[in-house]
């Protein structure tokens, strides 16, 4: 995994799912089913977290068919999305 910490734009869909988002120049499709980050479990936190973060996990497609999974997060205090992470 590269770990990224970077903005990027991110568009969801009515059900608040993503569906596209553009970093480092290029624009990515959504192409397979994304999932929520808080559904995964890390067992190093030893108390359950009050609001866990809203983020995703996707497989992205450009237009030259090359494919990334994406784990993206909101950042409440800058109101926008966050690219943390990325594997080609």
């Amino acid at each position: 995994m590269t770990r990224v910490r970077e903005a990027i734009a991110l568009w969801l869909d009515d059900d608040g799912h993503p569906r596209r988002l553009v970093w480092d120049g290029r624009r990515y499709r959504v192409s397979d089913q994304p999932t929520r980050l808080s559904d995964f479990v890390d067992e190093r936190i030893t108390h359950p977290v009050a609001s866990p973060p809203l983020g995703w996990r996707f497989q992205g497609t450009d237009d030259d068919r090359q494919t990334r999974v994406f784990d993206v997060m909101y950042d409440d205090q800058r109101g926008q999305w966050i690219l943390v992470g990325t594997y080609a």
